[in-house]
C-alpha cells in the first residue's frame, strides 16, 4: 500500500472533534460518549427526542408485526374450527370421528366465532405455529444449492484477491480501475487465473468511458488496436503518442538505446478510415469493393453526399436524382465493361469531362452517348444502359419530372433500396403521402387473368396516384413489395414505410384494399392501432375504409376474411402437394447426393461417382469409423462436399452460391447422409411442413412421413442400412490413447438388471479392457444393480469367435440338421417369451379399459359435486399419464408378438451370413453387429478369484440363443471330477488364509509394498519414454519455445 493510501486510511479512522461534540473513548469494543462538556438541559432534550422516536418505531413495528403474522392467525383459526368439529363429532373410534369430520366439513364454519375450549385453542395455536415454522424452514433453506458453489459465498474482493490475475509488468495489463488490472496473457503461469479479455464498460453520455478507460488502455501500447471513434476525438488526443510509439525492448525486456544514449521507439502504423468526412480519411479505391449493383447505388449516394460544398443548400431533389442516375450509369459502365486498370475515379472524371451538351442541337451526341449506344446494341437490358436512358429523360432545360421520378423510384425498388425522402418530388419540411402496393405469389397463381391483372403493381400504382391527385395529397412516395405473401410482415417495402411512420414523417397512407396491408387479422389490427397513435390517416379505397371517418365496424371482419383467404390458399396448395406426394412423385425439385435427374426430370438416376462416395461412407461406418473421422478422411482426399458437387452439375439449392471450402466435410453432413432412406430406393415425402404465416419449414414426426418403396435404383441395400443404424444407435467408445475402439459396446447387457455394459480400461502394467454394468455405478452405488458383473473383453471375443467357428462347422457339415435344430430352439424360446408378452399385453389392455371407466366416474363425481376440482385435476392427470404409458407399451408388445411369427426363413438368412465370412479368428465391429443381437453377462461364481466360472448368454441375429452341440454339456470322467474337487478345496484354503492375513494386517502391508513397487516401475517407464521423446525432438519444454513478437497497431476513426 502506498504512503498516500496509508495516510488516507488513518484519516478515515480518526474522529474529528468540533466544538460542542462529545469526546470519544473506547470501552469493550463500543463507542461511548462522555457528557462532561454537555449542559444537563441539552442532554434531557436529547433523551426526550430519543424516547419519542423509540415509541414511534414501536408503533410501526407493532403494525408490521400484525400484518406479517395475520396469515398464521387465519391458519390458527382454521385449525381451531377443525379441532372443535372433531371434538363434537360422534364415533366409536378416532377413525370414525376423523371420517365424520371430513364428511361434515362445512359444519365447522356455520358459526364464524372461534371455539374457546382450551383444547381447541391449543390445537389452533399449535397449527398456526407449525405452519409458521414450516415456512421459516423452507425460506431459510431456499435457493441455497448451487453445483460446486456455496450459496451466498460471493463477496467484494480486495487488491490482494485480483493480484494473481495481473501481470507483474504494469505495461502488460488491461487497466480496469486505478488499483485493479488484468493480464493480457492468455496463458498465465497458473492456468486457473486465465480470464476472458472481453470487457463491457457501461456508463451514460459524458460519464468518462473514453477518458478513464479507452485512452488509458491505448496508452499501454502493448498490442495492436482497432478503434471505432464516433466522436472523432481519440485520434486527435493519442495520435501523436501512437506515432511516436513505445520504447523498443530487447529479449531480456531492457529498453534499447542508440549510440548517443537516446531511447529508440517503435512507432505504430496508423491507418484512418473516415466514412463521414473523406478529407480526413486515407484514400482508397472504392471500385475494388463493388460486388453488385446495390454497391454501385451505395457508392453513388456517398459520392453525392460528400461532393456538396461547405454550407451549400441542397437544391430540389429532382436534380439530385438526375445526378444519381448519371453517376449510376457511368460507374455501372466502368464496373461492367472497363478493364481492371480503368476501374477508378480517373476514368469516371474522364467520362464526365467527355459528356458535352449543346442546347442549340438536341440531336448532338458526345463520345459518352456513342459508348452507351454501342453498349445498348450489344445488351439492351444492361444495367448501365437502363440508368443512362432514365437520365436522358431529364436532358435539356425542359423535362418531365413525373417520368423521371417514376423511373428513379422503379430503379431503386429493383435493388431493394429506398431513398430517405421517397421517389417523388417533395417539398421541404412537409409530411409525405405513402402509397403502398403489394403483389403476392398467391395472386400470380389465380385462374382469373382479369383479377391477376387488376392486382398488378402497375395498376395499383395508377389507382393510388389517381386517388391521391383527386384528394389533393402531395409529397407522394411509393412503397412496394412485389411477389411477397401478405402473411409475412418482414417485407422490405412495408418495413421502410413503417420506419417513416414511426419517425412521424407520414400524414396519409393509401392502399388498394385491406388485404394489401396483410392477411393476419391480429397483426393488421396492431398496425392500425400504431397508425392511429401516430396520427396517420389510413385509406383503403376498394373497402371504403377511412380512419378520418372513425372506426369501421366491418374492418375487423374484412381482416379475418383476408386471413381466411391466405389460410384457404395454403390449404389448397398443400392439398395439391399431398396429392402429388401420395402418388409417389418427388415433391422437391432437387436431388440428393448420389443421384441425378433424368432428361425429363421425373426420375432419379444413380450418379456413379457420388454413389461410390456414399457406399464408402456406409462401409467406413460399419468398420467403426465415426462421422468426424470419415469427414476428415474425405476432406484429406479433397472430395467435393455434396452441395458443391451438385452445384457443379447444376443441381441443388446452392448452385449459384460461392463456397468458402468445397472440401469442408463436416460430421453433421455425414450423419445426414447416413439417415437418408432414399438410398434404399425409396421416395420419402412430407418430412417437413410449412406454416402459411411464417413460411418456415418445421420437421414432422417420422410416423407422419409417407414412404414409397422401390421408386428408383437403390445405392445401399436394406441389410447394410439397418446395420449402420444399429451401430450408430450404440454409444460408441472412440479410440483412446491406445488407438483402439471398443467393438462390443452396445452389445453387452447385464443379465440381472438389463442395463447396458460399458468398457473401462486399466493400465496397471497391463492394458486390460473390461466391461461393467452401467447401473451399478449410479449413485448411490450398488442400489440399481448389486454387483459390477465385470468381464474381460478378450474373454467375450474369444467365446464369440469359438462359438461362431463351431456353428459354421456344424452348419456346413449338415445344413438340413442345422435348420431343424435352429427352428426347434426358436419355437421353444419363442413359446416362453411370447407367453410372457401375451400375458403382459392382456393385463395392459385390461388396465386401459379400467382407466376409461375410472375417468368417466371421476368426471361424473366432479360434475355432481362429489369430487373437488383440485382433486379431480390430480386424479385426471394421474390416470391420463398411466393410460398413455400403457398405450405405448401395448404398441411395443403387439409388434413384438407379431415379429415372432416371421422367423421361418431366419435359419437360411443366418447360414447366408455365415457363408459370407470364412475366417472367424479376428472379429471386426461389422461382423459383431451383423451376427450378435445381444450378450447377457451373469455375475461370477466367486469374486476376487483368478479361476472362476461366469455364465454368458449369446443371442444371435435371426436365430436367437443357439448353442451348437460342440458347446453342449459333456459328461466328466471320475478323474476330471476329482481334479475339480481338489481345485475347489485349494480355492477355499487360499481364501481362508487370505481372510486371516487381512485380519492381522499382513495383507495390507503386502499390498502396499506391491503398489509402491509397481508405482516406481511405472514412473521409471514414463521417465524413459519422456527422455526418448526429448531426444527425438517430439517433446519440447515450454521454456524453450520462441517468444511472440509484439504486434503493430491499427486505428480506425
Amino acid at each position: 500500500m502506498t504512503e498516500k493510501k496509508q495516510q488516507h486510511k488513518k484519516k478515515r479512522g480518526k474522529v474529528q472533534h468540533i466544538r460542542g461534540s462529545p469526546k470519544k473513548r473506547k470501552i469493550s469494543g463500543k463507542a461511548v460518549f462522555s457528557s462532561e462538556s454537555i449542559p444537563g438541559k441539552m442532554l434531557a432534550d436529547v433523551k426526550n427526542l430519543i424516547t419519542d422516536k423509540v415509541s414511534e418505531l414501536k408503533r410501526a413495528d407493532q403494525k408490521k408485526l400484525f400484518l406479517a403474522n395475520f396469515p398464521y392467525l387465519m391458519f390458527a383459526y382454521f385449525f381451531n374450527k377443525i379441532a372443535w368439529l372433531y371434538r363434537v363429532n360422534t364415533g366409536a373410534t378416532s377413525w370414525d370421528k376423523f371420517m365424520n369430520t371430513i364428511t361434515y366439513f362445512e359444519l365447522a364454519f356455520q358459526n364464524l366465532w372461534p371455539s374457546l375450549n382450551h383444547i381447541d385453542l391449543l390445537c389452533g395455536i399449535a397449527g398456526g405455529v407449525a405452519v409458521k415454522l414450516i415456512i421459516i424452514y423452507r425460506t431459510k433453506n431456499a435457493r441455497k444449492y448451487r453445483l460446486g458453489v456455496e450459496y451466498g459465498s460471493a463477496r467484494w474482493g480486495i487488491e490482494k484477491d485480483i493480484r494473481p490475475y495481473a501481470d507483474p509488468e504494469f505495461e502488460n495489463n488491461i487497466i480496469l480501475t486505478e488499483t485493479e488490472s488484468l493480464t493480457m496473457s492468455s496463458r498465465p503461469k497458473n492456468p486457473k487465473y486465465a480470464r476472458n479479455k472481453n470487457i463491457l464498460v457501461i456508463g451514460g453520455s459524458g460519464s468518462g468511458k473514453t477518458r478513464f478507460f479507452v485512452k488509458p488502455n491505448i496508452m499501454q501500447m502493448h498490442s495492436s488496436y482497432v478503434i471505432t471513434d464516433p466522436k472523432g476525438t481519440v485520434l486527435l488526443e493519442v495520435g501523436s503518442m501512437l506515432a511516436k510509439g513505445s520504447p523498443m525492448t530487447d529479449e531480456n525486456g531492457k529498453i534499447v538505446r542508440d549510440k548517443e544514449g537516446k531511447v529508440i521507439y517503435e512507432p505504430y502504423k496508423i491507418k484512418v478510415l473516415n466514412t463521414i468526412n473523406f478529407k480526413k480519411s486515407m484514400h482508397y479505391n472504392p471500385f475494388v469493393y463493388i460486388r453488385s449493383e446495390k454497391d454501385i447505388l451505395k457508392l453513388v449516394t456517398t459520392i453525392i453526399a460528400n461532393t456538396k460544398g461547405e454550407g451549400q443548400q441542397s437544391g430540389e431533389d429532382f436534380w439530385v436524382k438526375a445526378e444519381k442516375l448519371y453517376y449510376c450509369a457511368l460507374i455501372g459502365y466502368i464496373w461492367y465493361e472497363g478493364r481492371e486498370e480503368e476501374k477508378n475515379f480517373n476514368t469516371l472524371l474522364a467520362m464526365i469531362n467527355a459528356s458535352e451538351a449543346r442546347e442549340d442541337d438536341e440531336n448532338f451526341k458526345n463520345p459518352v452517348d456513342l459508348m452507351f449506344d454501342e453498349l445498348e446494341q450489344k445488351d439492351p437490358n444492361h444495367f448501365a444502359v437502363r440508368q443512362y436512358k432514365k437520365y436522358k429523360l431529364a436532358a435539356g432545360v425542359v423535362c418531365s419530372k413525373r417520368l423521371l421520378n417514376q423511373a428513379v423510384g422503379k430503379s431503386l425498388r429493383t435493388h431493394n433500396l429506398k431513398p430517405k425522402k421517397g421517389a417523388q418530388v417533395m417539398r421541404k419540411n412537409e409530411k409525405i403521402t405513402a402509397l403502398y402496393e403489394r403483389l403476392s405469389r398467391d395472386d400470380f397463381g389465380k385462374d382469373d387473368d382479369q383479377q391477376r391483372e387488376s392486382n398488378s403493381i402497375s395498376n395499383q400504382k395508377a389507382m393510388l396516384e389517381e386517388f391521391a391527385a383527386r384528394q389533393g395529397f402531395t409529397n407522394i412516395v411509393h412503397f412496394t413489395d412485389d411477389g411477397i405473401s401478405g402473411t409475412c410482415f418482414d417485407r422490405p417495402g412495408f418495413l421502410a414505410m413503417m420506419k417513416e411512420v414511426e419517425a412521424g414523417n407520414v400524414e396519409y397512407l393509401c392502399i388498394k384494399d385491406m388485404s394489401r396491408m396483410g392477411r393476419d387479422y391480429l397483426k393488421v389490427g396492431q398496425i392500425m392501432e400504431i397508425l392511429r397513435q401516430r396520427g396517420v390517416r389510413l385509406i383503403a379505397i376498394n373497402d371504403g375504409v377511412d380512419s378520418a371517418r372513425g372506426d369501421d365496424d366491418f374492418t375487423p371482419f374484412r381482416n379475418i376474411m383476408n386471413e381466411y383467404y391466405a389460410r384457404d390458399t395454403s390449404r389448397k396448395i398443400r392439398s395439391t402437394f399431398q396429392s402429388k406426394g401420395k402418388s409417389g412423385k418427388h415433391l422437391t425439385g432437387t436431388v440428393i447426393y448420389g443421384y441425378l435427374w433424368n432428361e425429363a426430370r421425373d426420375q432419379w438416376l444413380v450418379d456413379p461417382e457420388a454413389a461410390e462416395v456414399v457406399k464408402r461412407i456406409f462401409a467406413m461406418t460399419i468398420e467403426g469409423y465415426g462421422p468426424y473421422q470419415i469427414a476428415s478422411k474425405l476432406k484429406e482426399e479433397k472430395i467435393l462436399i455434396p452441395s458443391a458437387y451438385l452445384a457443379q452439375h447444376g443441381e441443388g439449392v446452392n448452385k449459384n452460391k460461392t463456397f468458402k471450402d468445397v472440401y469442408g466435410w463436416g460430421s453433421s453432413t455425414i450423419c445426414n447422409l447416413l439417415e437418408k432412406r432414399e438410398y434404399l430406393g425409396h421416395t420419402v415425402n412430407f418430412k417437413t411442413r410449412k406454416h402459411f404465416k411464417d413460411k418456415k419449414s418445421h420437421y414432422v414426426p417420422e410416423d407422419e412421413w409417407t414412404i414409397f418403396e422401390n421408386t428408383h435404383e437403390p445405392i445401399i441395400d436394406q441389410q447394410t442400412f439397418d446395420l449402420v443404424q444399429k451401430i450408430r444407435g450404440n454409444v460408441r467408445r472412440y479410440p483412446d490413447g491406445w488407438g483402439e475402439a471398443a467393438p462390443l459396446t452396445g452389445l453387452l447387457y447385464c443379465a440381472d438388471c438389463g442395463g447396458k455394459m460399458y468398457v473401462h480400461r486399466t493400465n496397471n502394467g497391463k492394458r486390460i479392457s473390461q466391461y461393467t454394468c452401467s447401473q451399478y455405478t449410479k449413485v448411490p452405488c450398488g442400489t440399481l444393480c448389486k454387483t459390477q458383473h465385470r468381464i474381460n473383453e478378450d474373454v467375450v471375443l474369444s467365446l464369440v469367435s469359438e462359438m461362431l467357428k463351431a456353428i459354421a462347422e456344424y452348419a456346413k457339415h449338415d445344413r438340413a440338421e442345422f435348420v431343424r435344430v435352429v427352428q426347434e430352439a426358436q419355437s421353444s424360446q419363442q413359446t416362453t417369451e411370447v407367453r410372457k408378452h401375451r400375458t403382459r399385453l392382456a393385463t395392459a389392455k385390461q388396465r386401459v379399459s379400467e382407466l376409461e371407466v375410472l375417468l368417466c366416474k371421476i368426471y361424473e363425481d366432479n360434475i355432481l359435486g362429489k369430487l373437488s376440482d383440485s382433486r379431480y385435476a390430480t386424479l385426471d392427470a394421474q390416470y391420463e399419464k398411466e393410460q398413455s404409458e400403457l398405450t405405448a407399451e401395448i404398441s411395443v408388445l403387439e409388434k413384438a408378438v407379431k415379429s415372432y411369427e416371421k422367423h421361418e426363413k431366419d435359419a437360411d438368412r443366418f447360414i447366408a451370413l455365415i457363408d459370407k465370412y470364412e475366417n472367424f479368428d479376428k472379429l471386426t465391429i461389422a461382423m459383431l453387429n451383423e451376427f450378435i443381437e445381444k450378450i447377457l453377462v451373469h455375475e461370477r461364481d466367486r469374486k476376487g478369484s483368478i479361476q472362476t466360472t461366469q455364465e454368458v448368454e449369446i443371442y444371435f441375429n435371426f436365430v436367437g440363443r443357439f448353442v451348437p452341440p460342440a458347446f453342449g454339456e459333456v459328461e466328466l470322467t471320475p478323474e476330471e471330477l476329482e481334479e475339480i474337487r481338489k481345485r475347489e478345496e485349494r480355492k477355499d484354503r487360499l481364501h481362508q488364509n487370505y481372510l486371516k492375513r487381512k485380519a492381522s494386517g499382513a495383507q495390507k502391508q503386502y499390498e502396499d509394498k506391491i503398489k509402491k513397487r509397481k508405482k516406481a516401475e511405472i514412473e521409471a517407464k514414463k521417465a524413459a519414454i519422456r527422455a526418448e521423446d526429448i531426444a527425438k525432438g517430439v517433446f519440447v519444454p515450454v521454456s524453450s519455445l520462441p517468444q511472440r513478437e509484439p504486434m503493430k497497431g491499427v486505428q480506425t476513426a
